[in-house]
């Protein structure tokens, strides 16, 4: 979808001007679509790009200024932030679609309600340190953050593009907009940030982005494959890797999580212990059972007791 370019100026996101006038986003198109068996010639914007990969796998091919050209393979919660004027084409695998969110953008006067990003660089260290380090094109891993705040930018910005169909914009109506790019210029800020202070190689973020995963999906049936694919890895690498940063393996890491939360729930809440596994994803009792004795030397029954004792024991 192709938006409305009025007065905006396009051009690359590192330039000097984005940090010392206001500024703000100004988009030129955006779109959901999925590719398959597709090779597109290289061609250059004079806005800024950016590829999400939703479902797949797809290959960016970027010409850098030496005039070689460089590979870079896109799976599903990867995305590629390509700067202004610099040449590349995507391919795409017969039989193997591509599901892509993508968004253009430029920049325009922004009005003194909404934060310019010469503001925001000056609030937030990461956005300051990413538009003073530019570089053709950057490849980042995704924890769902930037995903959630594109898809919303994108929505948003269809919905505004219908309102001005039917002449029912008002001024306001772009202050979402401008506070969903300003989000997502964040997150990708932080991503960054933390993609180079890693010092194992990126291994760190992967490891992080598996935790958070368990974290969150703990109260399911999840397995190290699970894991695995959310991040993109391999799960014998992922193993390695994971062993090597906590010394623990993935399953055993989960099942520490879990034997952590059932010890919260037991001390905590009034849930019958018979349920308990069932909160921490263990669809089987007695396994449940069985784990969290080996973990803590009691079986559930025995914590729950010593607890309660603990609790109502009047000092001496």
């Amino acid at each position: 979808m192709v938006m409305d370019q009025a007065q905006p100026f396009s051009g690359s996101l590192f330039q000097e001007r984005l940090r010392t006038e206001d500024w703000g986003p100004q988009f030129f198109a955006y779109y959901y679509k999925q590719w398959d068996d597709y090779e597109m010639a290289y061609h250059t914007h004079d806005s800024t790009e950016i590829m999400y990969i939703i479902t797949g796998v797809c290959r960016v091919d970027v010409m850098i200024a030496d005039g070689s050209s460089e590979q870079v393979v896109l799976k599903k919660g990867q995305f590629i932030l390509l700067d202004a004027g610099v040449p590349h084409r995507l391919l795409v695998q017969d039989g193997v679609p591509c599901r892509m969110l993508n968004v253009e953008f430029g920049f325009a006067r922004t009005t003194p309600k909404h934060p310019s990003i010469r503001q925001l660089a000056l609030e937030e260290a990461a956005v300051h340190t990413l538009l003073t380090r530019p570089i053709p094109y950057l490849v980042l891993p995704d924890p769902e953050e930037v995903y959630h705040t594109m898809k919303g930018l994108v929505l948003e910005l269809d919905q505004r593009l219908q309102r001005e169909a039917r002449n029912l914009t008002s001024p306001e109506q772009g202050t979402l907009v401008h506070t969903l790019f300003i989000q997502l210029l964040v997150r990708i800020a932080r991503l960054r940030g933390e993609m180079e202070g890693s010092t194992l190689d990126h291994t760190e973020l992967y490891v992080k982005r598996a935790i958070e995963f368990m974290v969150h999906n703990m109260d399911r049936s999840i397995q190290v494959k699970d894991i695995a694919a959310e991040v993109n890895l391999h799960p014998g690498y992922l193993h390695r890797i994971f062993r090597n940063s906590t010394e623990q393996t993935p399953t055993e890491y989960l099942t520490m999580l879990r034997m952590e939360k059932a010890k919260m729930l037991l001390h905590q809440t009034n849930i019958p212990i018979s349920e308990i596994s069932d909160y921490v994803g263990v669809g089987s009792r007695p396994y449940f059972h069985m784990l969290f004795k080996k973990t803590t030397g009691m079986t559930p029954v025995q914590y729950r007791t010593s607890v309660e004792r603990t609790q109502w024991r009047y000092p001496e």
